[in-house]
């Protein structure tokens, strides 16, 4: 008899029913099993349902079949369905797809459901939840008890083996020398000209430490298919899955369309029995492996799983949980599609968030006021769901709660405690240093909850259920700048859910609270002070100055530290070198305590930006600090005039490396030629050819950013790096608009 306490690892379909890897607080790992039978249902016309049952009678796998009346989300009466139990859960995708290519007329529901989701509806238990087992020596699970749930603030941290393995460069642009592996307190270089020695090193390291988690770094995509080509055509064994007699899981490359943006994703190699974690091809990059934890244990979703997927999915499988739970069938495709509206209802619901033009120019002591997680906790507050009428105010609601606000609730809640802990840390208590990588990740699923509800491929998605989200955000705000200008104080800006604020005489966190009670009474929304700037600059656009941008600004709150929104070190696409100049630059204002102060530091900046550019054009940069990466949007073939990286990702084609539309190409901007130098091409660029005169424009473009502030536009900053720091003063006129 075996009795442990510990950790589910990983969870799949076997022969023997659903195999839960466990590692137990003692030091051992168990595979345990037990027979899981998987129902999906079929529904339609009574006769399809009937030729649908004949059909699988005919098939071989065991199965159980009856009529059912079960529950659609959007049906106002039960539904009469075909519950089809397959005994195998190993067997019942295999069997669902060939129904559905038989059957495309049946509407299919439960279908292509993840196993962890199922198991997690079915018994509560989660990837990584900490919990105890009791199983027959065979290792037949006979009882499983979670011993903390999904939401609980201070899971108990996993005793996770870790191998780390990394090769020295990037293989798409050079190729690597060695690996270094790291487990424990050990690190071990492995030099890759012998492939037999690589092989025979890295099973006997397998053996020894029998990790839990593989994390890699281009393990997906280079590291993993290079392993499995050379131990196939040695010979060799080499145990990757701990899972005995299994071979890997690969989902090919692809690129896919979303939320506006073209996105891409390699290849993936998943294991069994252990986690394989890619860094360079994992959504959860920025919330490190403390939020990767926990975004498995909130979604349901397996290690390896939730760390590949994006914050849409696992909202997604929140709700099949939920759904699961309370008898909702989920359906294979979505159903629902948008009501006619007149022009109107478009003008008066579909309006997205509120957006105010923000005051161009600096301001002193500015308050930052927000909506804590707006969207979610409207859907919360105000009962919005799919399968529910709108509502008819903010707090307002007439039905019980709806899956979605019963999904999102638990979820939030959790958010918001982990929010007033970092910003309220208790030194007596215990560490909490992984909670921002845990809130990061739930901030991301709660962000993203709100557009998956409008997504047209949700499951549980009703447009008219995201209008009705934005319609009450806006109301929210609305509501908020009343209440601020009711109590005296200047709304400087709004940003869906978001207001800068200013009052004679607010300095500090206490002079804001009696506003963030009056807004939290109006709108029934938690609300915080996000921070007091001490100055914040609010910028316009590039092209006509008159015109304000309201999501483009910087500002230094009372701590030092600063604020940065649509600025050029905020895209992805600058050079890590102009990058570095504008947070330099940005750096050299933060040292000014108030307005009067900033500026003393304009000669300093100055200085700054001059330094810089001596180093550009005397070639003192580093090539890799003047890549520019961006992403390839279409096939090459659609390009009728190829932008520089459509060009960058001919030269790769050409040099017989794919580029798929959604990549990232990193090239150097070059003089002549096609003006581009692909950074991966196997020959390396002359760095006499920069175009060092681009690359010096984008460069005072991105400082004119914070210039601009002062009345000194791209034009006059142009001509002061140039000439003599005396002529600042002369073009020195700042767009001071409030101050205290």
């Amino acid at each position: 008899m075996i009795q442990a306490r510990g950790w589910v690892l990983d969870i799949f379909a076997g022969h023997e029913g659903i195999i839960v890897w466990f590692i137990s607080d003692d030091g051992r790992r168990l595979r345990l099993h037990q027979p899981f039978p998987v129902t999906f249902y079929a529904a339609g016309a009574n006769a399809r349902l009937r030729a649908l049952w004949i059909w699988l009678r005919q098939q071989p796998e065991r199965m159980q079949l009856q009529r059912d009346l079960r529950r659609d989300l959007f049906a106002l009466d039960p539904v009469t369905v075909l519950a089809i139990t397959v005994e195998e859960a190993a067997e019942q995708s295999r069997l669902f797809h060939r129904a559905a290519e038989a059957f495309p007329d049946l509407n299919f529901y439960d279908a292509d459901l993840q196993l962890s989701l199922r198991f997690a509806a079915v018994t509560g238990v989660f990837p990584m939840v900490y919990c105890e087992v009791e199983a027959l020596d065979g290792g037949t699970l006979t009882a499983i008890r979670t011993l903390e749930t999904r939401w609980d603030l201070d899971p108990k941290p996993p005793d996770l083996r870790i191998l780390r393995i990394e090769p020295d460069c990037d293989p798409s642009h050079d190729r690597p020398q060695h690996l270094t592996l790291y487990h424990g307190n050990e690190e071990h270089v492995l030099p890759l000209q012998s492939a037999g020695a690589v092989l025979k090193t890295m099973q006997a390291i397998l053996q020894q430490s029998d990790p839990d988690v593989i994390v890699s770094s281009w393990g997906d995509t280079w590291l993993i298919p290079r392993l499995l080509e050379h131990s196939q055509k040695m010979k060799y064994p080499l145990s990757l899955n701990r899972e005995p007699n299994r071979n890997l899981t690969v989902r090919p490359e692809r690129s896919y369309f979303t939320y506006g943006q073209l996105i891409y994703k390699g290849q993936q190699q998943r294991l069994f029995g252990r986690c394989h974690i890619d860094l360079c091809n994992a959504m959860w990059g920025d919330c490190g492996m403390e939020g990767t934890l926990e975004s498995a244990r909130v979604t349901g979703l397996t290690l390896q799983t939730a760390a590949r997927t994006s914050p849409g999915t696992g909202i997604s499988s929140m709700e099949i949980i939920t759904a699961l739970q309370t008898g909702v069938m989920v359906p294979w495709h979505k159903q629902q599609v948008e009501f006619e509206k007149t022009a109107l209802d478009l003008l008066r619901y579909d309006q997205g968030g509120m957006i105010y033009q923000p005051i161009v120019g600096l301001h002193g002591d500015v308050g930052n006021i927000d909506f804590t997680s707006m969207y979610p906790s409207v859907m919360v507050s105000c009962n919005i769901s799919p399968e529910l009428p709108p509502p008819t105010g903010l707090g307002n609601s007439d039905y019980p709660p709806g899956l979605v606000p019963q999904t999102l609730e638990p979820l939030l809640k959790k958010r918001i405690a982990l929010k007033q802990r970092l910003n309220c840390p208790d030194e007596d208590a215990i560490d909490h240093s992984a909670d921002k990588d845990r809130s990061t990740a739930l901030k991301w699923m709660l962000v993203t909850c709100f557009g998956y509800l409008g997504y047209k491929n949700a499951r549980f998605g009703k447009i008219e259920a995201h209008e009705a989200i934005t319609t009450w955000g806006r109301e929210a705000l609305l509501r908020a700048k009343e209440a601020a200008e009711d109590m005296g104080f200047e709304v400087l800006h709004m940003y869906v859910d978001g207001l800068w604020v200013r009052k004679e005489g607010c300095r500090e966190p206490v002079d804001y609270q009696p506003l963030l009670e009056e807004i939290a009474e109006r709108t029934h929304l938690p609300v915080g002070l996000d921070g007091i700037y001490r100055w914040i600059a609010f910028l316009p656009s590039r092209v006509d100055s008159r015109i304000a941008v309201p999501n483009r600004y910087f500002g230094m709150f009372q701590d030092g530290s600063l604020k940065l929104r649509g600025i050029d070190v905020r895209r992805r696409d600058t050079p890590e070198f102009i990058a570095e100049t504008q947070v330099e630059l940005l750096q050299c204002l933060a040292q000014a305590k108030t307005v009067d102060d900033l500026q003393g530091m304009l000669m300093p900046a100055l200085d700054i930006l001059r330094r810089q550019l001596r180093m550009l054009r005397k070639h003192q940069v580093n090539l890799e600090k003047l890549l520019v990466a961006q992403k390839l949007s279409r096939e090459l073939t659609a390009y009728r005039n190829p932008s520089p990286v459509a060009q960058a990702a001919a030269q790769l084609q050409a040099a017989g490396k794919t580029v798929r539309p959604g990549q990232r190409v990193r090239f150097l901007l070059m003089r002549g030629g096609v003006g581009v130098h692909a950074w991966d091409l196997p020959y390396a660029p002359d760095p006499r050819s920069l175009d060092i005169e681009r690359y010096t424009t984008l460069t005072i473009r991105a400082a004119s950013a914070v210039f601009q502030p002062f009345g000194i536009s791209e034009t006059n900053l142009q001509s002061l790096v140039e000439d003599q720091a005396e002529q600042l003063s002369l073009l020195y006129k700042p767009t001071l608009v409030s101050q205290i």
